[in-house]
């Protein structure tokens, strides 16, 4: 059960903030550390976890699909890799799409045009 804080959507959690609100005691936050390597939270002096609203998305995905979709850990490592690889352009995103495609006929037109410019 979350529990709605006070703060504003963009501000930093702590721990102990971030357990209250997700219903996640803190054990679990930092072995999820050690198992997830997407989830980072910023750690100052005397190693205080301070998790940015990114962190505590991820950790509402994780929730959710440890506990209502029925995955296990190896299970939600997997499905989180497979997204960043897809995300970053890793194996199955080997350019030459749209994208890649709209930006090379930008830069075809930015060349002749140059090319045309000279006196």
């Amino acid at each position: 059960m979350a529990v709605v804080s006070d703060k504003a959507a963009g501000a930093f959690r702590t721990i102990g903030e971030l357990s209250r609100e997700a219903g996640i005691p803190q054990h679990i936050l930092r072995y999820w550390e050690t198992r997830f390597p997407q989830l980072r939270p910023l750690q100052r002096a005397g190693r205080r976890r301070y998790y940015r609203p990114e962190d505590v998305a991820l950790v509402l995905r994780i929730s959710g699909l440890l506990e209502q979709e029925g995955y296990t850990i190896r299970g939600v490592q997997k499905l989180l890799s497979a997204e960043g690889k897809r995300a970053s352009g890793g194996p199955g995103n080997s350019g030459g799409g749209a994208d890649t495609r709209t930006v090379k006929a930008v830069r075809d037109i930015l060349v002749k045009a140059l090319r045309d410019d000279r006196p």
